[in-house]
Formats: C-alpha cells, sequence, structure tokens
C-alpha cells in the first residue's frame, strides 16, 4: 500500500483526505491519504519520520508552508513562492537523497481559471500578500500578466511585488481604480469567511472580469454574489483546493487525476 498524507497543525479540518482517496479509488490504486498533526517545532522530525516510514509524499498546510522549504529540495517555483505545499520522497531508490518541495498553490490558481476559460493576459489585481497572494501573483505575472498586489500594509505589498517581475505594490484605498481597469482579480485574504463581508468595493466590479477568492467556506462569498450581479465571471475558492490537490496527485502518481470525481468528493465535504 502507498501512503501519502498531510502535514499541518490543525488539519481536522481538511478536505484533502477524501478527495485523494476518492481519486485512488477511482483509479484502482492500493493507497491511502492520512493527516499528521506535529507540534510546531517538530517539522523536521516530522518529514525525517515520513521518509523512514516510506511515506511516498507529504502536503504541508499552515503552519509549515514557509518552515518546509529548510527540509527538502525546493524546485524554482518554491523557492520564488517562498513556501512549500508539496512534498515527493521520490521512490525507493531515492530515501537515501533529500526529498523535493513543490508549491502547487500556483498552479490551482492557474489551472482554475483554464478551467472556466479565462485567459490569462492583460492586468490582474491580487489583494492579500500573504501565502495565497504569493502563490496567486507568482501564477499570473509568469503567465504574463501584469499584476497589483493591494495589501492592507502597503509594505508588505511592497515587498512581494519587489519579487515578482512587473508588479506593483498598493495599500486598499486604491482597489476600486485598479479593479475597474482589471482583467482578472485575486481575493487571497480571509475577508469573506467569517462575516458578510467583501474585501473589494462592490461598485468596482464589472463585466469583463474574472474573479477568483480563494475563499471556500462559505463556497459563494459576498465579493463573488456581487461579482455574479455585475456579470462578471466567478470562481469559488473550492477550484483552487482542487487543483492544487490534483497537480499534487498528478506529480506523486504520475498519471491524470480524476478530476470529476476529486471535485465530487471535495463539493460533498464542503
Amino acid at each position: 500500500m502507498q501512503v501519502f498524507g498531510l502535514v499541518g497543525n490543525p488539519v481536522s479540518h481538511s478536505l484533502s483526505p477524501p478527495m485523494h482517496e476518492a481519486a485512488y479509488d477511482e483509479c484502482g490504486i492500493d493507497a491511502r491519504y492520512v493527516t499528521f498533526e506535529p507540534a510546531p517545532d517538530d517539522l523536521e522530525a516530522a518529514i525525517e519520520g515520513a521518509r523512514a516510514l516510506g511515506i511516498e509524499g507529504l502536503n504541508v498546510t499552515i503552519p509549515f508552508k514557509q518552515d518546509a522549504l529548510d527540509h527538502v529540495d525546493p524546485d524554482d517555483l518554491a523557492t520564488r513562492i517562498g513556501a512549500v505545499n508539496t512534498i515527493d520522497f521520490g521512490g525507493p531508490d531515492d530515501r537515501a537523497s533529500m526529498p523535493t518541495g513543490h508549491n502547487t498553490d500556483a498552479e490551482g490558481v492557474g489551472r482554475a481559471f483554464d478551467h472556466h476559460g479565462v485567459a490569462l493576459d492583460g492586468r490582474a489585481v491580487v489583494v492579500g500578500a500573504g501565502g495565497a497572494g504569493r502563490a496567486a501573483a507568482f501564477a499570473l505575472a509568469d503567465a504574463g500578466m501584469s499584476v497589483a498586489i493591494a495589501n492592507r500594509t502597503v509594505e508588505r505589498a511592497d515587498a512581494l511585488a519587489a519579487e515578482v517581475d512587473g508588479a506593483s505594490g498598493h495599500g486598499l484605498a486604491p482597489l476600486e481604480r485598479l479593479v475597474a481597469d482589471a482583467d482578472v482579480v485575486v481575493n487571497a485574504t480571509s475577508v469573506g469567511m467569517e462575516a458578510n463581508e467583501t474585501p473589494i468595493p462592490a461598485e468596482a466590479l464589472h463585466a469583463d472580469l474574472a474573479v477568483l477568492d480563494a475563499v471556500y467556506s462559505p463556497i459563494e462569498t459576498r465579493l463573488l454574489r456581487d461579482a455574479a450581479t455585475v456579470g462578471a465571471t466567478t470562481i469559488d475558492g473550492g477550484w483552487m483546493l482542487l487543483y492544487q490537490g490534483v497537480a499534487a496527485f498528478e506529480r506523486w502518481i504520475g498519471q491524470d487525476a480524476p478530476i470529476d470525481v476529486m471535485n465530487e468528493a471535495l463539493r460533498a465535504r464542503i
């Protein structure tokens, strides 16, 4: 049996196990996906333990994504984003070497837009400069978009913009102007998760926009409702969550993921 899993703290809320195990069942793969919740200072021991036990791959979530960089051989994208969310231990012959680290959150952004037929060209606005914001900014810039990063703390937006080709940093005050001129918007903050709030003024939204909200609980946020009202393309956070998992599955297993099956399993739990 192959074993894969998720390292985080906490992880009891994770939707990854049913999504991945549905894929294994569909593909006839003898595998299981389990969760691990090490203490905040025990990430290195957890990774080493997983390697020793023959676990073939791990996803990484809060609060370990940045720390994981120090315990793997990260690829270029993970290095630039500054976070690892997928670890690949390789086959039995690779156990003596350091596992590789990857960031499939960026791929999750790109594939979510692609699924909805959205071309990633023109201007993008990313709201938030944390982990999800970093992944989105690099994904959109790498696709060729001009990226404006807006964040409550403008210094964080400026710092991220300095790392992303052609990006600019802003506070939240100019959001209405930035969004009015944009083709794509990503909410990479938690605004809308706990309350009926939106990070973007409704009057800034327009029909030519594609709006991705990384929040998936609730699945329909106020931002997405406002965007739908003006005729914009709306993409809920479940799609980003799905496609980052799809990318991890395909890296570990080496075959196309059963995307529809994974999506059905995911949305049954959201």
